[in-house]
């Protein structure tokens, strides 16, 4: 059975901590944590391998038999029961299932990647963290931030990821510059473009870069593209959401690379 340290002051240091990091970007970089809400989130957590610091349920919310179930998955993490008003002034989300977890976020490893995506700044966390679980959905290896991105792991960003972020790595701050680099295949798409996307070959390590949502890709990033494409838009459309662009362009890798499995 689950031993709770049960919390009812908010001049309580871990919640004074845990408050700054639910309302601080700054801090959440600082500290290099973040906080994750809900049970989807944590079952995604152990499913990748991965380990909380801490755990932290909503009294009342205890006896939950998918509370429960969540808990029974990291059985040596400490677990803090708040009073209600002390959880619902940290919990991210208007609707708590009644438990959070406090994360470290680890730095990803430096490898070479077959697949990634380069995104500079995308200013929506709900876009980002969307882009995030399509490029893991699309088996990409990693993806890289630009500076001016919305915070990768903020508490929307990762509601949107769904668990993604957990099996993708995740560059941020990075110069994207020089991380295209690291690709002899790097796609951009341009409403101005001449090539198709369906037109060109994906099969082989790819970068695909993707700008901002209103401004595009700025000139200095869209020269690193050794192949700038268009996406058919039959529609009367002017143009695509950038999670949507790069839903389109990920999974025409996935078709071709699957057509050329089975050739």
């Amino acid at each position: 059975m689950t031993t709770f340290k049960h919390l009812t002051s908010a001049d309580n240091p871990q919640f004074k901590q845990l408050k700054k990091l639910a309302g601080s970007a700054r801090e959440r970089r600082k500290a290099g944590q973040t906080l994750l809400d809900g049970v989807h989130l944590l079952h995604a957590l152990a499913d990748a391998g991965g380990m909380p610091q801490l755990l932290v349920v909503r009294e009342g919310a205890q006896n939950s038999a998918e509370i429960v179930q969540c808990l029974a998955r990291f059985p040596q993490v400490p677990v803090l029961m708040f009073a209600p008003a002390l959880f619902d002034a940290i919990t991210p989300v208007e609707t708590p299932t009644g438990v959070l977890a406090l994360l470290n976020i680890a730095a990803p490893t430096q490898r070479d990647y077959q697949c990634a995506v380069l995104l500079e700044n995308i200013q929506d966390p709900g876009n980002l963290g969307s882009i995030i679980r399509t490029a893991a959905a699309a088996g990409c290896d990693a993806v890289f931030l630009s500076t001016g991105c919305a915070e990768a792991w903020s508490p929307k960003a990762l509601r949107a990821g769904m668990g993604a972020h957990f099996t993708i790595a995740i560059h941020e701050g990075q110069d994207l510059t020089a991380a295209a680099q690291r690709f002899t295949r790097v796609i951009a798409t341009r409403l101005d473009a001449t090539h198709s996307l369906y037109d060109i070959d994906l099969t082989g390590p790819t970068a695909f870069i993707f700008g901002n949502e209103g401004a595009g890709l700025s000139p200095e990033l869209s020269a690193c593209a050794t192949q700038q494409v268009i996406i058919p838009m039959p529609g009367q459309v002017e143009s695509l959401n950038v999670a949507a662009a790069a839903a389109v362009c990920l999974f025409e890798r996935v078709r071709q690379m699957t057509a050329a499995a089975q050739a």
